[in-house]
């Protein structure tokens, strides 16, 4: 039996808060939330797949309204479905939607298009019966591992929010689980974020390692003025320090810092992973790649970046995702990625877990829910299920 897609919803969802990281804060950002309706009946319910951008790029209503969406419904129904007829193929969808696209000019149309493709993931998996990460796991022909490392996301800037705040918002993840916890630097003096740093370091000795993210603040100078204060001490890694497409400023911070760099999240495409494995300097012994499929095109394209990884001799376990979102978690355990950025507090209801998954020694454990386990999350489902069902 045919599966059709009926309908294309998208509606702009506000994720503001009153914090800051080096580059932007957050009092208005947005994500846009897609329903990809289809007429697959599962379990006495109609099967629709749904999909969300990461937080740190605004919702992409217009696009998705005006270019994609009708893209995709205007295909033929048959040319999106896999060999059987029976599910979605998401490769032949993906293309669909990437029909009269001239190459590169990634930049946000990458973020509706990634929407989309988490929608569509979502409603293949469900059809199929099955968890995504477990049919990634399959198709890969692995075994799919449930337990996924996980690392706390926070330490922003916020107004009135002393050295002592701080501390006590790393020792809350260090309660809840987590053993590697992250804070923002570059949106302050170096002595200052110093300061800070010393007191987190202090506050976690023995307890958990500390992550380090400038979101593309630094010149070359300042990056390497940091990587001087950074070395001293023993962290988890040292994030994007300068802009993300200046892969000189990247490769010569190597000379600087022998510790891990991570970056990455703002490239969306293979074709910039590729260039960034090229030219940029990491090194595949210690580094961390951070793509995120929400923002690059999906994870059609994410696979394709996997196999860029391979062919320049890196391993998936290198790759630990930005965004926080259940996508990435179901990737990382069908792929065997190396973990998953989470927001405990923040972006809500689009970031976490499931209801009743916790986090233990560092990692949580997938359940068995069909699809990216959507349902899973009440407070999130809530709003998926009034857009479309």
């Amino acid at each position: 039996m045919s599966v059709r897609i009926l309908a294309v919803q998208e509606v702009t969802k506000p994720i503001s808060s009153p914090i800051r990281n080096a580059y932007i804060d957050f009092t208005k950002m947005t994500t846009s939330l897609v329903a990809v309706v289809t007429d697959a009946v599962r379990d006495g319910r109609r099967v629709v797949g749904y999909g969300f951008n990461s937080n740190g790029r605004y919702g992409q209503g217009g696009l998705i309204r005006e270019r994609f969406a009708p893209r995709l419904l205007g295909a033929e129904p048959a040319t999106l479905l896999d060999e059987t007829g029976g599910n979605l193929d998401p490769d032949r969808v993906w293309a669909a939607l990437m029909q009269n696209e001239k190459p590169g000019g990634h930049g946000e149309r990458s973020v509706a298009v990634g929407t989309i493709d988490m929608a569509v993931w979502d409603a293949t998996a469900k059809i199929a019966g099955v968890p995504l990460f477990r049919l990634l796991a399959e198709r890969a022909g692995r075994t799919a591992d449930p337990r996924v490392f996980v690392y706390a996301a926070g330490g922003y800037y916020y107004p009135g929010k002393d050295d002592a705040a701080l501390r006590a918002e790393m020792r809350g993840y260090l309660r809840r689980g987590y053993t590697v916890v992250k804070m923002k630097i570059g949106g302050a003096s170096l002595d200052e974020d110093r300061r800070r740093i010393e007191a987190v370091l202090e506050e976690i000795e023995g307890d958990g390692q500390l992550a380090v993210d400038a979101n593309g603040r630094f010149d070359l100078e300042t990056a390497i003025g940091y990587a001087k204060m950074l070395r001293d001490y023993p962290l988890f890694w040292y994030e994007e320090a300068g802009d993300p497409l200046d892969y000189g400023l990247q490769a010569a911070l190597a000379e600087f810092y022998p510790g891990p760099m991570a970056t990455g999240e703002n490239l969306f495409s293979h074709q910039d992973a590729r260039n960034l494995l090229r030219y940029g300097g990491m090194r595949p012994d210690r580094d961390w790649l951070q793509f995120d499929c929400a923002l690059s095109y999906g994870l059609c394209e994410y696979l394709r970046t996997l196999d860029v990884l391979r062919v320049a001799g890196w391993s998936p376990e290198r790759c630990i995702p930005h965004g926080g979102h259940q996508m990435s978690l179901n990737i990382a355990a069908g792929l065997g990625l190396g973990g998953n950025e989470s927001y405990p507090d923040l972006f809500q209801p689009y970031g976490g877990f499931p209801d009743g998954v916790a986090v233990e020694d560092g990692t949580i454990t997938m359940p068995d829910l069909p699809g990216i386990g959507f349902e899973g999350k009440s407070d999130l489902i809530r709003e998926m299920r009034a857009l479309a069902e």
